[in-house]
């Protein structure tokens, strides 16, 4: 076997359990956990179930439509892209292939999120958990699901200090604000995109800098 069809392989294999670990982990959180539930498994570690209608870590741009079309083009770009990379490489490498995989898994599972949950989930009110329904009498339409998050990583705690002159101080919290570093919820498709973006960042700032 050639080894541009083994990095072929190691690229299918890497998105496909991806995507499998993500998908499992939201579908067992949104049918075992109200929504605004947390769970703390440590002090610096919880399983916090919310919903967006945004992109990684909540953030919003555009409309819902706008971002699923953008999440579906921005699949079909990455799988052409690598697709072109290990085909035309004379020796393509494996590094590039891994963080490609991963930017593709990350985007592939949130697009799920936004495609069928909407189609597939109902919408209880809390502390009553979700529940599959039949095809398309779920709480929205195609497009329109809300991308299920749960990892919330608080490594520190603080209160800042009672100084009234802190609020004046732009990009400071406010005076007597409790403080939390990290505070984004998000999921594994997130991690995985997050986690392929700093490695790529940090092989052309230190090692690759051409």
């Amino acid at each position: 076997m050639s080894k541009k069809r083994k990095l072929a392989l190691l690229a299918a294999a890497i998105a496909a359990l991806i995507v499998i670990i993500d998908q499992v982990v939201k579908i067992w959180v949104k049918t075992h956990m109200y929504m605004g539930e947390d769970r703390e498994i440590a002090s610096w570690f919880h399983i916090r179930f919310i919903e967006n209608n945004g992109m990684a870590f909540g953030w919003e741009l555009g409309g819902k439509y706008f971002l699923t079309s953008f999440r579906i083009v921005a699949i079909i770009a990455i799988a052409i892209y690598m697709y072109q990379y290990i085909r035309s490489r004379r020796n393509p490498r494996t590094f590039y292939v891994v963080c490609g995989a991963l930017i593709f898994a990350g985007a592939l599972g949130n697009v799920i999120d936004c495609l069928f949950y909407g189609l597939i989930f109902n919408d209880p009110m809390p502390p009553a958990v979700a529940q599959f329904v039949p095809w398309g009498q779920g709480y929205e339409t195609l497009m329109l699901g809300r991308v299920v998050d749960m990892l919330y990583f608080p490594l520190v705690e603080w209160q800042m200090p009672d100084w009234q002159w802190l609020s004046a101080v732009p990009f400071l919290p406010s005076a007597g604000e409790h403080c939390t570093f990290f505070s984004p919820i998000f999921n594994v498709a997130d991690a995985a995109v997050s986690c392929a973006i700093i490695l790529l960042f940090v092989n052309i700032l230190f090692f690759n800098k051409k």
